[in-house]
Parts: structure tokens; C-alpha cells; sequence
């Protein structure tokens, strides 16, 4: 159900986005105001467009969200409060914790451009923890997160 929600919503997002571009192109005299001159095809080029939209929106899911493992030492109840200070570092607050399970959300006007889509799951495994959330963001903190790990033994 969460797959189909965030195609919904993908579809939704590129059809604002287009929405916006060709409003502002008409407004600026770049394009005429009228589709059937606007596109090559006329108001039948708008159900291709659609279908496209729709299309990449079905697929973008799949490729956008990722589970990570995140390789660090020490058991989750050491590591907890760690944690928590390096994610509020990048601007996520906690949203829920649970046993062996933390989610994060983002802070401020980035969630609304990330579609409310901004949760990061973290869940406890022997040796380190999976991370779970959008493919930018978890790549990114993944990294973030074993580094602090590797100076924090050196310490």
C-alpha cells in the first residue's frame, strides 16, 4: 500500500511540476496559451504526457527507496543515544521508538519538497543496523553514521 501511495503521489508532484512550467512559459509569451498549438498533437499529446507521468511515477519507487545495512560496533542500547545526536545533527527529530526500532523525520520546509516522504527507519541487527528511507538520504547518513562510529573507537 506505502508502493502505491508514493507512485500517487509522485504523479501528483510531476503534474504540478508541469502544471507550474507551463504556466510560467505562457506567462512569460515563451509558449501560446492555447494546447492545441502548444503541443504537436494538441490536447491528445496531454494523455501521452500522463501516461509517462504515470509511468516513471510507477517505477521511481522502487528505485528511490533503499534499506541499507549500516555496519558499527557496540549493542543498540550504547549506541541509542549516538544515534539520536548525529540524526538531530542532520535535522531529523524522532517520530517513534520502539524495541530495537528508531524513525526519524526531517525538520522544516524540506519535508514538504520531499513530498512528506523524509522517514528514515533504523533497526537494530547484530553487528550494526539497517537503515531504511529515501536513497539519497539513507546512502548519505549511512556513511555519516559509520564514520562517527570509526572516530568514536579511535577516541
Amino acid at each position: 500500500m506505502r508502493y502505491f501511495i508514493r507512485a500517487v503521489k509522485y504523479f501528483i508532484y510531476f503534474t504540478v511540476l508541469f502544471i507550474v512550467i507551463m504556466a510560467i512559459l505562457v506567462l512569460t509569451g515563451a509558449a501560446e496559451g492555447d494546447i492545441s498549438t502548444m503541443f504537436r498533437g494538441g490536447y491528445s499529446a496531454l494523455w501521452k504526457i500522463a501516461v509517462i507521468f504515470a509511468v516513471i511515477s510507477a517505477i521511481y519507487p522502487s528505485v528511490g527507496f533503499i534499506r541499507k545495512e549500516v555496519l558499527i560496533s557496540g549493542s543498540w542500547q550504547e549506541n541509542k543515544d549516538i544515534i539520536r545526536d548525529f540524526m538531530s545533527g542532520r535535522g531529523y527529530v524522532p517520530e517513534s521508538e520502539d524495541t530495537g526500532t528508531m524513525s526519524f523525520r526531517k525538520t522544516g520546509m524540506s519535508r514538504f519538497s520531499r513530498m512528506f516522504e523524509d522517514r528514515i527507519v533504523l533497526t537494530a541487527k547484530p553487528g550494526g543496523l539497517d537503515m531504511e528511507g529515501m536513497r539519497k538520504d539513507v546512502l548519505r547518513l549511512a556513511m555519516g553514521l559509520e564514520s562517527r562510529f570509526r572516530r568514536e573507537e579511535q577516541s
